[in-house]
């Protein structure tokens, strides 16, 4: 039963991380119907300018508290991540926005190419870590044998962190008239932009927004793992895709509930049956929902016009 608790708990702190980087995936395929493959790379040089930005507000500048070194680096993080995106999608996807579906699909994998090697031939190709950040965990239950169930403080802050996030966007895109931009984008861009909807600045926006959050889930990864590689864009990428699409592609709730059972799926894996076999798992998963519920748990099912 403590294990089970205790994997219940990574489970949720890895999925979290997975949701954040799925409503990017989900946010970009609703209004323009393009996977943006190259997006887990986004997020993995997201990881490496939090890095890089921790290493010289703690180092450099000798700033002592961890938790507003985060709050900078995360903030920094975002702002260079969005216009990496922005500018990843004016050179390689909005030129191909009219061409045949397999253009900007084939743009997205050549851009997440360029991303990997640029950061494998900028930082190298070994792992890059971090001091120990936010090390204090508090035990929620230990039994006679002396096995504890234990949180961190790390995992709650990814829990708060994620729980913020998906409210606020959910809002904006509810609520606000960016929302209804993308909302009319998503039905039918033509007819928005015969309304007086700048379609190619609420796509830019979205591209922004996703990569924000990227940058956000990149913060988190590297502060609960402590270890970065240019290589560690790919899996979670794939995983998040897996989860946008269990979760309902197009809902941003759908997205982060897929990435929380891809983490529970993981780690409950892990635990009673393989650890070498985790990934099966997840991609399994995949092609599971692929064949039997195409349109996700939250999805709607796609309605061909004719």
């Amino acid at each position: 039963m403590e294990g089970f608790l205790q994997q219940l708990i990574n489970g949720v702190t890895l999925g979290s991380i997975y949701g954040l980087i799925a409503i990017g995936y989900t946010m970009v395929f609703g209004i323009i119907g393009m996977v943006n493959f190259s997006h887990g790379d986004v997020f993995m040089v997201a990881a490496f300018f939090a890095l890089i930005m921790f290493l010289v507000l703690t180092t450099w500048l000798g700033i002592s508290s961890v938790a507003l070194a985060l709050l900078i680096v995360m903030v920094i993080s975002m702002i260079l991540t969005s216009t990496l995106s922005w500018a990843i999608e004016r050179v390689a996807y909005r030129p191909l926005r009219g061409s045949f579906r397999l253009a900007p699909l084939i743009s997205a994998i050549g851009m997440s190419i360029v991303l990997s090697n640029f950061v494998q031939l900028a930082q190298g190709p070994r792992n890059k870590a971090t001091p120990p950040m936010l090390r204090d965990s508090y035990t929620l239950w230990q039994n006679a044998e002396g096995f504890a169930v234990t949180v961190s403080l790390k995992q709650i802050v990814i829990w708060l962190v994620t729980a913020v996030l998906l409210t606020a966007f959910w809002y904006l895109v509810q609520k606000t008239s960016l929302g209804r931009a993308q909302r009319a984008c998503e039905q039918d861009r033509k007819m928005a932009g015969l309304l007086g909807i700048n379609v190619d600045l609420t796509i830019s926006l979205t591209f922004v927004m996703g990569a924000a959050l990227a940058a956000v889930a990149g913060t988190l990864f590297l502060m609960y793992y402590g270890v970065i590689n240019f290589a560690d864009g790919f899996t979670p990428g794939v995983k998040a895709f897996t989860a946008a699409v269990l979760g309902g592609i197009g809902s941003l709730p759908g997205a982060v509930i897929g990435g929380l059972l891809i983490g529970l799926i993981e780690t409950f894996w892990a635990q009673y049956v393989s650890a070498d076999y985790q990934n099966v798992a997840a991609f399994s998963i995949l092609i599971v929902v692929l064949i039997f519920m195409p349109q996700g748990i939250l999805g709607r099912p796609e309605i061909e016009k004719v």
